[in-house]
């Protein structure tokens, strides 16, 4: 996603004192104002000639005063360039934007933006970071006001014993409420945000949009935020707005948020309401997706008869006649975690951050972990991948305890860890070469094709990595970690930092590939819906340091599943308050 450095234009407005001192000031936002932005037969085309795209065609759109609007769509559907008209940063080449009946013609402090790369001055302070924003648009006050201008914003978003420390030495969450704070202190009457959240862990997430949803009653602003997670719209606008992908992208039908505020994330569960929005406009998004991508359906190469090098067969056929062969695993502890600990040394001495994670996994099982950020998943991933050493206990995979990294786990991260300059087939030959150099030729590249055209890349087999989307990129990492036939397949939030609508799709193409083979699977994930999707079982793991394993969920749901399924089944609900309360319950200690 493009980052754009917003240049706020000096505009001699009402002044803070003013603005605070009208009637009014601090009560609760009206969604029922006079038109305040409006979007008037908006496009918007990049390049010349034969490549030309079409990113917005003829948008329509009008926004009240003090309303909180969603605009939810997949990536690459023209949602930033939406949000960089809306705010000035670029031109339109036909249609206008307005804001109070006026034609914008560039960046003003009547529009506070906030993108998803917040851009922070890395040699400056919190303070001084959003001084720069008070500084030029409020050059008229005395410099005492202008830094209770600075503080005042600072505070609002729980910044204040951060005052004085750099970007480098806040987390993410922290660095995105400084950016929410620059964006407020210069007093804009509409606020854009441009999928603020989104790279957030869950727990950091939900806080800020609570700490939002506070500002926006209190300041009484007008919102647009670009978001990829249906949940976060609905939890957070009045109306939500799909945005149909282009080229020539245009705006779906729109959904109302007829909730009652303030809403509360565990209560919504139970809302007939809440439910009936969600169901809507999922499918609409589902429905959306499924055109785009028309249907259609990679001719699958048919997989050889052979087996990997690192499987129990191969190693057998190998021993001479008469040696004594290794006793299978027991399918019901295929995988053991037996009673490990990691402990990191610190100035202040060991710190155990897991502690007696205790765990048995049945062959062809497929467990998701879930927990909040800092509870130490992907720590225990790393053990049992062994990229990380077990400091007490020990991990048993089929039957041996696990020492190093081993091409009998195929792994899947956040980032797909691809080579660059190498071709989708070139990434995904790499281990299979590794793990089947018995085999034929042309069997090895009937494996590569085999599992390319199950995640639907058979048409992008020879296109360089750095040339294919996010999406596509995730589809080479798990097309890659099944063709190594491994024993465990780990998954470290995969599809965390991809748009929900990417999600879904990859989320099916996990769900068909692993139907199929039934590998042992664990994955670490945040997100509690994809937790229930996936999963035979849900291993909830409680805060840390010390964290280990907190409850166990059955996800007693047929197969196969889809998200259609998932929403209609009268026992989804149900699993998810338990996730939602168990995760609740650790936020508050």
């Amino acid at each position: 996603m493009a980052v754009h450095q917003l240049k706020i234009a000096e505009k001699p407005a009402l002044l803070f004192a003013e603005r605070a001192a009208s009637p009014g000031f601090g009560q609760p936002a009206v969604a029922a104002g006079n038109t305040c932005l409006e979007v008037r037969n908006l496009s918007k085309a990049y390049g010349t000639g034969a490549a030309r795209t079409h990113v917005l065609q003829d948008i329509n759109l009008q926004i009240r005063e003090g309303e909180f609007v969603a605009i939810v769509g997949f990536s690459g559907s023209g949602k930033t360039t939406l949000i960089s008209l809306m705010a000035g940063l670029i031109a339109p080449d036909e249609g206008a934007v307005l804001v109070n009946g006026k034609p914008v013609a560039g960046p003003g402090p009547d529009r506070g933006v906030v993108f998803q790369s917040y851009s922070l001055m890395p040699w400056m302070t919190v303070r001084q970071n959003v001084a720069l924003a008070v500084d030029q648009v409020f050059k008229a006050l005395p410099r005492k006001e202008r830094r209770a201008q600075v503080e005042k914003y600072v505070e609002m978003v729980n910044l204040t014993p951060a005052m004085d420390k750099r970007p480098a030495e806040l987390s993410g969450g922290m660095r995105q409420r400084v950016a929410v704070a620059r964006a407020l202190s210069a007093n804009p009457d509409i606020l854009l945000l441009d999928e603020p959240l989104s790279a957030l862990d869950a727990l950091t997430r939900a806080n800020l949009q609570d700490e939002i949803l506070r500002i926006w009653s209190r300041e009484k602003k007008t919102v647009v935020l670009i978001t990829n997670d249906v949940d976060e719209g609905i939890m957070m606008a009045d109306r939500i707005i799909p945005l149909r992908p282009g080229p020539g992208a245009t705006f779906g039908p729109e959904f109302p948020a007829t909730l009652a505020r303030p809403r509360d994330r565990k209560e919504m569960n139970h809302d007939r309401e809440f439910k009936r929005i969600r169901k809507e406009v999922t499918q609409y998004l589902m429905q959306v997706g499924s055109e785009r991508t028309g249907g259609a359906q990679d001719k699958v190469i048919v997989l050889p008869t052979v087996v990997p090098n690192t499987s129990q067969e191969h190693q057998a056929a190998r021993k001479p006649a008469g040696a004594k062969q290794k006793t299978p695993a027991h399918p019901e502890r295929y995988v053991e975690f037996s009673q490990i600990s990691k402990i990191y040394p610190t100035r202040k001495g060991p710190v155990k951050v897991v502690e007696e994670f205790d765990l048995k996994i049945r062959k062809g099982e497929f467990v998701s972990i879930i927990g909040h950020s800092g509870c130490g998943k992907s720590t225990v991933l790393s053990m049992v991948a062994g990229l990380n050493d077990v400091s007490e206990g020990a991990i048993i995979l089929d039957g041996r305890e696990v020492a190093t990294a081993g091409p009998d786990r195929g792994i899947v991260f956040q980032a797909p860890s691809l080579v660059p300059w190498l071709t989708a087939y070139e990434n995904v030959a790499l281990g299979v070469e590794q793990v089947f150099p018995h085999a034929s030729r042309q069997e090895r590249r009937d494996i590569v094709k085999h599992y390319l055209s199950r995640v639907g890349l058979s048409d992008s087999a020879h296109k360089n990595a750095f040339d294919l989307s996010n999406g596509m990129k995730q589809r080479v990492g798990i097309a890659r970690a099944f063709a190594l036939s491994p024993k465990l397949l780990l998954l470290d939030e995969p599809f965390g930092m991809l748009d929900s609508l990417t999600r879904w799709e990859l989320q099916e193409v996990l769900m068909e590939v692993w139907s199929r083979i039934k590998l042992t699977a664990i994955m670490v994930t945040h997100d509690v819906d994809e937790a229930i999707l996936l999963a035979d079982r849900v291993v909830m793991m409680t805060n840390g340091p010390r964290a280990r394993v907190g409850k166990i969920l059955e996800i007693d749901l047929p197969r196969p599943r889809t998200r259609k399924m998932l929403l209609e089944h009268p026992d989804y609900y149900a699993l998810r308050e338990e996730l939602l309360s168990f995760l609740a319950d650790c936020e508050h200690g």
